[in-house]
């Protein structure tokens, strides 16, 4: 079944210049960019969509992070396409990451992990919207 995901390219990767490298990966795995933005991220953007997180005490730290350099905000599209990105990204710890997974590949540490991708169909949708309108994917 064909379905969309969202993704991020976290600071720690397009500061290290590694964004045609995280997408071929994604492409290589089967998985469409049907949209792609780099943007500085605002703290209220990202505190927004880490909301989730905002009695953990990692949040603020989260925040600063992701405000910290440019992302790359990204719509991806393929079969199954939610589970596939969390395969292909890898465990959130890098060190636990399977070879070949952008986790692996690039990740710094647990905090600088380089991606993150939607964790279901619904969150996806919702992650999508915060960030592009349905005339930004073009399939």
């Amino acid at each position: 079944m064909t379905e969309r995901t969202f993704s991020i390219i976290k600071p720690d990767a397009t500061r290290r210049n590694l964004t045609g490298k995280v997408n071929a990966v994604i492409e290589d795995a089967g998985l469409r960019i049907v949209a792609q933005r780099r943007i500085k991220m605002t703290e209220a953007q990202a505190k927004k969509f880490y909301e989730v997180h905002a009695e953990r005490p990692f949040y603020g730290e989260l925040v600063e992070f992701m405000t910290s350099a440019p992302v790359v905000v990204q719509v991806l599209e393929g079969d199954n396409a939610v589970a596939r990105y969390r395969e292909v990204m890898g465990a959130t710890n890098p060190a636990q990451a399977a070879d070949g997974t952008i986790r692996k590949l690039y990740a710094e540490s647990v905090g600088e992990n380089s991606v993150h991708g939607s964790d279901s169909a619904e969150n996806a949708k919702i992650e999508i919207a915060q960030f592009f309108t349905d005339a930004d994917i073009v399939g």
